[in-house]
């Protein structure tokens, strides 16, 4: 059904040259460090780190890698181009910092496509041949190993095939070891991919793929070039790069690995690949995408109740795969949706016994009152946990609120005064300032529950959120709030529904701390 693993086949990640070029992506040499890191762990086969000689902070991580870089599995690549028109090789200061990389490989972009070359580098046809071989042959002689990046080569080669071959001929008759065909447009769909691969396969010794994500193909595309006969992959973890990012080599990788049946890093390193994904985002600054496939949050999540009677039967009745295998989770979510096999699997997880139909009825109940009222807890599993104690008689009495609070004066103080009491004490007034009401809310709480609680004062707000509910009612809206709150390495989020946001928001706060104290507690 599938082809059989070439030989040596490669998986050549991108995310420190390409990835970077997205909008919003800025890696410091460091980062790119600890990228590479990352990515030698996890088994890519080329690490591209970047176009030393071109900006200084590649120059720069190519310098320090050479020094304090160690991989065990990987091997560095430096990207540059084709010497520049006029020059020779020896002559091109470009092509000399590439060559001084300290890097046993590189990779160079080349044009195949006739309107580039006659209109954006203002060159011959010829001329841009020999830039091509010669560039080659110069790395060639200075021991290096070669890769050849054709940019443009599928709409080139729709344009004019016999030129974009041309280009394919000098970089492999120059001793380029993979000639590299680069949908860099992204304009493709599989079906072309497949077909100019066929036609050219016989004209080089190995061929590569590079597919940009324009059409939502890149992926498709990938693997279609690979169907035809490509032995080298190229692509980004997360997608990252620049419009709408390259072929994310998380789904390429775990594609050609769990369907194919092809062993191109080991079962522990593929079940690293949801963490490699999310690694990647925080040091790049980037949300991780909950949709993303096998690694997204979202990727093995359930919401209809038919779903979820399906699951408590077996599981693989809806996953395609079992999550484990790329370090993933099955996740239930709770909504209006959500029947009495949802609540149990999700009491489950969260460590509750809800095997009595009877008691899971009146809960799936209860989510889908408290729904209409405009909770959701899809993504509130610290306040749904505190509703199943609630609803079982299990409820933490950790403190209790008597009354509480927030006003904000024309010189944009906020004040909050909060009456809380823990145990067997009398209540007690406690006031907070803030940078705004919720803020001084919080102060105002936790000002009374340190002094019983001190673990409190180390909780992190780390992300506040809020959603109106009633469309066309504007600042007389239903509001739901979402509280993530961290500590010790645990994050936790809890929701709040109400008529206004401060209501809303108290309501998540006081959730965000009671919970957090049972994770203290080892109870959650």
């Amino acid at each position: 059904m599938f082809p059989t693993l070439p030989e040596d086949f490669h998986v050549f990640d991108t995310t420190l040259r390409d990835g970077s070029q997205q909008e919003g992506i800025h890696l410091t040499p460091h980062d790119k460090l600890r990228l590479a890191r990352l990515l030698d762990r996890f088994g890519v086969t080329h690490i591209e780190g970047g176009w030393p000689g071109a900006n200084p902070a590649d120059t720069a991580f190519f310098a320090e890698a050479a020094r304090s870089l160690e991989l065990r599995q990987s091997q560095l690549v430096a990207f540059g181009a084709t010497r520049r028109v006029g020059l020779t090789a020896q002559d091109d200061p470009l092509t000399q910092a590439l060559a001084e990389a300290g890097t046993e490989f590189c990779c160079i972009v080349a044009k195949s496509h006739v309107r580039h070359v006659l209109d954006a580098l203002k060159t011959t046809l010829a001329e841009n041949l020999a830039m091509v071989s010669q560039t080659v042959e110069h790395l060639r002689g200075l021991g290096k190993r070669v890769f050849v990046d054709c940019e443009h080569f599928f709409d080139g080669y729709l344009a004019d095939p016999g030129y974009a071959l041309a280009v394919i001929e000098a970089a492999s008759g120059a001793g380029a070891e993979v000639a590299v065909l680069c949908d860099t447009n992204g304009g493709m769909v599989p079906r072309q991919i497949a077909q100019v691969v066929e036609q050219v396969l016989p004209h080089a010794p190995k061929l590569g793929i590079h597919c940009h994500n324009d059409t939502g193909c890149a992926v498709a595309n990938t693997l279609s070039g690979v169907d035809a006969g490509v032995s080298h992959v190229q692509g980004t973890v997360n997608g990252y790069g620049e419009r709408t990012g390259n072929a994310d080599l998380t789904t390429v990788v775990a594609n050609l690995q769990l369907k194919y049946g092809w062993d191109l890093v080991t079962p522990e390193a593929l079940r690293d690949l949801t963490h490699l994904s999310q690694a990647v985002a925080e040091i790049t600054g980037q949300h991780s995408f909950a949709r993303q496939p096998y690694v997204g949050a979202s990727s093995f999540a359930h919401k209809a109740g038919l779903h979820a009677s399906a699951i408590k039967v077996d599981a693989d009745l809806y996953q395609q795969i079992d999550p484990e295998l790329v370090g993933n989770g099955m996740r239930m979510l709770i909504s209006d949706m959500s029947g009495r096999a949802n609540v149990q699997i999700k009491a489950e997880q969260l460590g509750h016994d809800l095997s009595d139909p009877e008691l899971a009825g009146r809960v799936a109940e209860e989510v889908k009152r408290r729904a209409a009222a405009g909770y959701s807890y899809e993504a509130a599993d610290a306040s749904f946990d505190l509703l199943l104690r609630a609803l079982t008689g299990q409820a933490p009495d950790h403190f209790q609120v008597a009354t509480w609070r927030a006003e904000t004066d024309q010189n944009e103080s906020s004040q909050a005064v909060v009456r809380v009491s823990c145990g067997a004490e009398k209540a007690r007034l406690c006031v907070g300032e803030g940078n705004g009401p919720v803020n001084a809310l919080d102060q105002a709480l936790r000002r009374g529950l340190t002094p019983h609680y001190p673990v409190v004062a180390e909780f992190e707000l780390i992300d506040y959120r809020v959603r109106l509910l009633d469309d066309g009612h504007g600042t007389d809206a239903i509001t739901r709030v979402l509280i993530d709150t961290e500590h010790a390495g645990r994050s936790w989020t809890t929701v709040g529904v109400g008529e206004n946001i401060i209501e809303a928001s108290w309501e998540a706060l006081v959730d965000a701390i009671d919970y957090g104290l049972l994770v203290v507690e080892g109870k959650a």
